[in-house]
């Protein structure tokens, strides 16, 4: 059928329907969770549920922890008295609308800086507790020996500290693993290699909070508490055939760093006869699907630990202050090990001079970080005493190399990137979107972006022209109908 003889009403509906389906696009593409997943068949449905009943948790073994409303006033209690290197905030709430509430430690709590940031989870499971309380502990020490204990100092003045005490408050009240609505949490997130989690109307709104507070801020690492065993996990936590066997991430040798320096670092993690050296790799451990540690590290560029603290899941609270005195030592090395060792710098475009969000490589290492937004600053961990050639990226520039010895003190290195023709500036605006979604996912959406606007264009301009040509038609018949009055 001709164009012109197209009602105006059908190219109208069309037009509404481009645009809805233009307003739906990114909803779907977060719905995938940034990974087009083959099914998994019957695993999911493992993955997704308990596999255990709940534990029987006597209110003698609860007595001496904290409850939920006496942890919500310690919080708050810690950001009145320790308000000039604190701030309170709420990252969300859980099914039962408790909120999480995060305490954020250093010199400068309210403002970005150019500095690493680091987050500790605790009770990511309701029945192990142990991590809320020594979370807790590490926030008062760190105000109580900030300007008297060299470490605390550093600490407090050269990173920004966020800890989220309890994850799943909820199940800490009803006393078992799960959420209020019986989800293990740490099954919940999408996964690599099977698609069961990426439905996100069926995400736990504890989950949802913690991969939107990922993305709102630029992790350089993380660690969250578990009971239960004595050990430093680290990625993968599981495998492509489900198979339990080592199965390292591109950044192995940089984790079984970091999982060594809070093994070596604990009271006695590292003298574990089930664990060489107190730490295990999780797919040799045990296989998990959905897990917040390979979340982190796939989306967010954050190198998470998972750390099992105690060798019970809820220890009597009258072994809380020694759990905490032995991994006191712990959590402030890994802290300070940010700090102290990798590479650190800033980003640059040449042609204007500022800060631009470039990624950082590692040569022979398949990973990437990318620099924030606000100050382009990046830091990259990688394991001391070795050479590496750096290189620093971003799309509508010119790519940097150099080569770089990294002995045991960090190396400070700037990269001022050249762009890459004439069209550097117009990709920079198009790559600047803070995503830490995989990129192919979000270049695929700016190409379906791009498609919609052409088709809405087109559609518009075919309206333009129908109706045009339809006046025009009108105002012939017009001119030369025999019935039009002549003036004399």
């Amino acid at each position: 059928m001709a164009i012109s003889r197209i009602h105006p009403l059908f190219l109208l509906l069309l037009l509404l329907l481009l645009l809805r389906a233009f307003a739906l696009l990114p909803t779907q593409a977060a719905a995938r969770g940034g990974h087009d997943l083959s099914d998994d068949g019957d695993h999911g449905s493992v993955s997704r549920n308990l596999l255990q009943d709940k534990p029987h948790i006597t209110e003698e073994m609860t007595r001496g922890y904290m409850s939920n409303a006496e942890l919500e006033t310690a919080v708050h209690a810690f950001g009145s008295r320790c308000s000039n290197i604190s701030r309170v905030y709420s990252i969300g709430k859980s099914v039962n609308d408790f909120p999480l509430l995060v305490i954020e430690i250093s010199d400068k709590p309210r403002q970005r800086e150019a500095e690493p940031a680091f987050k500790f989870i605790g009770n990511v499971h309701g029945d192990e507790p142990v991590g809320r309380e020594v979370l807790m502990h590490l926030a008062n020490w760190l105000c109580d020996n900030y300007l008297k204990d060299p470490l605390a100092t550093l600490i407090v003045e050269n990173m920004h500290l966020h800890i989220l005490p309890t994850m799943n408050p909820d199940g800490f009240a009803l006393r078992w693993r799960g959420n209020a609505n019986n989800i293990d949490l740490n099954r919940d997130f999408p996964d690599q290699f099977f698609s069961v989690n990426n439905d996100i109307n069926y995400r736990q709104p504890e989950t949802r909070a913690i991969m939107n507070w990922v993305k709102q801020e630029h992790f350089t690492a993380s660690a969250s508490f578990h009971g239960g065993a004595l050990v430093a996990n680290y990625p993968w936590d599981g495998t492509k055939d489900t198979g339990k066997r080592y199965y390292g991430c591109p950044d192995d040798k940089t984790f079984r760093h970091m999982a060594s320096v809070y093994s070596q670092s604990h009271y006695n993690m590292s003298l574990s006869k089930e664990f060489e050296g107190g730490i295990t790799n999780g797919a040799l451990w045990y296989p998990i699907y959905g897990g917040m540690q390979d979340w982190n590290y796939i989306h967010g560029g954050c190198f998470e630990l998972t750390l099992e603290i105690s060798d019970t899941k809820w220890p009597k609270a009258s072994e809380l202050s020694v759990i905490w005195e032995h991994n006191r030592m712990s959590m402030l090395n890994l802290l300070a090990s940010l700090i102290k060792s990798g590479v650190h710098g800033r980003i640059f475009a040449a042609d204007t001079g500022r800060p631009i969000p470039g990624s950082v490589t590692i040569k022979g290492i398949d990973s990437k970080v990318r620099a924030s937004r606000t100050f382009g600053d990046y830091h990259r961990i990688i394991v001391p005493g070795e050479k590496y050639e750096v290189m620093a990226s971003m799309e509508g520039f010119r790519p940097k190399s150099t080569r770089i010895v990294l002995e045991q003190e960090a190396v400070n290195l700037d990269f001022i990137l050249e762009p890459d023709g004439a069209d550097g500036q117009m990709k920079l605006l198009r790559n600047d979107y803070g995503c830490r979604c995989g990129s192919g996912m979000m270049f695929h959406v700016e190409e379906a972006h791009i498609w919609l606007y052409l088709l809405v264009l087109c559609v518009v301009l075919t309206l333009y022209l129908v109706f045009k040509r339809k006046t025009a038609s009108r105002l012939l018949a017009y001119r030369y109908s025999p019935r039009r009055p002549v003036a004399v």
